[in-house]
């Protein structure tokens, strides 16, 4: 397994494009769509926040399909707490793409992010929908990436290669994130595609594996969105024999999925709003792998802890009064063990909680001026 240059179009049978349609007034990139030359089988990962934008809804809906050919996305607007209009967008949507490329609208996947309660500018995104599907490309993965982007500093990409079957599988992937970011997940929109033949349920599967150890891991600022959607399209054009069960096989396309997911988590930390501080936080001898997530969830989240960080001046103290507001009975001033260690811009934390053999990682981020500007501001 190798990390290569690429994106989204990395894997064999996938095109996009993206450009600005008008929504945002910055004229920066606001439309992306991706495109599959087949119907794929479809897997995602959606937020659990009960208030839910009208595209994740959609979505949702959509998945049960169990088989997607492409994903129209938009940032500049939420299109959440939009009433039955946003809803009724959300699936007009589904259907400007559906007729172009000859599918039920129900083989569409839909993505919205930016700001929440605002009119959907449905019209906008309906009259560029020609020019959109005219400028598709295998070459053009990069402009989806900078069409959903809204304060990130920098597009997110990857991709992995891997041999599975003697065949070479592609894993390649795009995303957004640099505020409210807190899982599950954040408000954060990430699209993989992939050329590996494997099932709905396999695919489902690794899905979930990735997300739990990459986009569930990570915290900016402790705030969950509407709108976050992780989505994973699977052609089958690699010409590996189908994964349907698990095994040697599923492992390395699990493999290659996890390396994928958790490269633009870590992205989507270090462009985290105001960042100046890439945060690792380890926690080590917990009974189950539950309890060592939620302590380094804590520490992440500690406001204390991310500030003092800042300012250069690691305090394990905060680090121990976060870890002891968990509760978790068995851990005392004697069991917790704490190391701290600074590579560069990189601050490493590691906990021992003393009370097994369990281990969790999250990624986090410093608390500066700049995230209190952005936000103030942001409207």
């Amino acid at each position: 397994m190798k990390l290569i240059k690429g994106g989204i179009t990395s894997p064999k049978g996938f095109k996009a494009n993206g450009f600005w349609a008008g929504i945002k007034k910055s004229g920066k990139p606001d439309l992306g769509l991706i495109c599959a030359d087949v119907m794929c089988n479809a897997a995602a990962v959606f937020t659990i926040n009960s208030v839910k934008a009208a595209p994740v809804v959609v979505c949702q809906k959509n998945l049960k399909t169990g088989k997607i050919q492409a994903l129209l996305a938009n940032s500049g607007n939420a299109n959440c707490f939009t009433g039955e209009y946003g809803l009724m967008y959300a699936r007009k949507m589904t259907e400007l793409v559906a007729e172009r490329i000859g599918v039920d609208p129900s083989h569409i996947f839909v993505m919205s992010t930016g700001i929440i309660g605002r009119p959907f500018p449905y019209e906008k995104i309906r009259e560029a929908i020609p020019s959109l599907f005219k400028g598709l490309s295998a070459k053009r993965g990069v402009s989806f990436a900078k069409a959903i982007m809204t304060t990130d500093t920098i597009d997110k990409q990857v991709a992995v290669t891997t041999e599975i079957g003697g065949k070479s599988v592609t894993v390649g992937a795009c995303a957004k994130g640099s505020g409210m970011i807190e899982p599950n997940m954040a408000t954060m929109l990430a699209c993989v595609t992939t050329d590996c033949a494997i099932t709905t349920p396999m695919l489902q599967s690794a899905l979930k594996e990735a997300v739990d150890v990459s986009f569930n891991a990570i915290t900016v600022d402790g705030c969950m969105s509407t709108n976050d959607m992780v989505s994973l399209m699977a052609s089958g054009l690699a010409g590996n024999r189908t994964i349907s069960t698990k095994g040697r096989e599923y492992e390395l396309f699990a493999e290659a999925l996890k390396a994928a997911c958790v490269k633009l988590a870590r992205d989507i930390v270090v462009d985290g709003e105001g960042a100046s501080k890439f945060f690792e936080i380890k926690v080590t001898g917990a009974k189950d792998f539950k309890q060592a997530r939620d302590a380094a969830m804590k520490v992440a989240n500690s406001n204390l802890v991310k500030t003092a960080d800042y300012t250069d001046n690691p305090n394990w103290g905060r680090v121990a009064a976060a870890i002891g507001a968990c509760g978790f009975k068995a851990v005392t001033e004697t069991s917790l063990k704490i190391d701290f260690s600074v590579k560069r811009n990189t601050i490493y934390i590691n906990a021992d909680l003393g009370l097994g053999d369990a281990q969790a990682v999250v990624y986090t981020c410093d608390l500066t001026h700049k995230y209190i500007d952005i936000n103030g501001k942001y409207n």
